[in-house]
């Protein structure tokens, strides 16, 4: 078996123009997500998942001096653009981030990694984390049925189309070991969101990766950091569209199921 770390990156925000590039305490953003790939167990690869547009060049560029692979993909489909990374670079299974977060927890980002590899499921997912601090791991032959999927509905928003316990085997790890605060936010979709983090760093060396538990920590014992950013809520999905994905997966629920059977062969 084989697991691979996907990091899905681009530099097309318009909230926050270029933020992957932003400085962390000495380093840019996806530069701190890519040391901390680098401290989880039972990953063989690293990828840096961005797109052909001459506009992600500095991307590849900082992929190649950290020394991990790079993979350009289609510009707006992050779903087939993971797929095809997972099957260029072999993978069986995958762990996927997001550049936009420089502080997801590397020791619950390890029990993903590891749920993976003894039991092989289709999709984990951690329960209870700030936003921003999860990682999420996928079987690749489920990826390749959400994308045949996908097509036929047009959507990238794979989440709500592979959290389906009744097709596939979805495996839901829950933070309750103290360390839960699912309703704050440790991302960087806005400029706030870049000034709260850039605070959390600025408490520990340039050449420090700090824990999830240590941000934690700070936190709890720094509660106004939080109204940095107070004001910036996280965008959810309209009701009408989980309405849609639901209906259509119920609709469809056998020939989904044959489609798994087939490529799981």
């Amino acid at each position: 078996m084989k697991i691979g770390f996907l990091i899905t990156a681009r530099l097309k925000s318009t909230r926050l123009p270029l933020k992957l590039l932003l400085d962390l305490n000495g380093k840019s953003i996806v530069e701190r997500v890519i040391e901390r790939t680098k401290k989880v167990a039972f990953v063989e690869d690293i990828v840096l998942c961005t797109s052909t547009n001459p506009q992600d060049k500095p991307l590849v560029d900082i992929a190649v001096n950290n020394g991990i692979y790079y993979y350009l993909g289609s510009e707006e489909d992050v779903l087939q653009r993971l797929s095809n990374a997972a099957k260029f670079f072999g993978f069986d299974y995958v762990v996927n981030v997001t550049g936009e977060n420089p502080l997801f927890s590397i020791r619950h980002a390890n029990l993903v990694a590891n749920a993976l590899r003894e039991n092989q499921h289709d999709f984990v997912y951690l329960d209870g984390l700030p936003i921003g601090c999860a990682v999420y791991g996928l079987n690749a032959k489920a990826l390749d049925v959400i994308c045949k999927v996908k097509e036929v509905m047009d959507t990238e928003i794979w989440g709500v189309l592979i959290n389906r316990p009744k097709i596939f085997d979805v495996r839901k790890i829950e933070v309750n070991d103290g360390y839960a605060m699912p309703n704050v936010r440790i991302t960087s979709d806005y400029i706030e969101d870049y000034q709260f983090i850039s605070k959390i760093y600025s408490h520990f060396p340039a050449d420090y990766c700090p824990s999830y538990e240590e941000i934690f920590y700070i936190i709890k014992e720094k509660p106004e950091l939080l109204k940095i950013h107070e004001n910036r809520v996280q965008a959810s999905l309209p009701k009408e569209f989980v309405e849609k994905v639901d209906k259509y997966f119920e609709e469809n629920h056998d020939e989904i199921v044959a489609l798994k059977k087939e490529l799981y062969k």
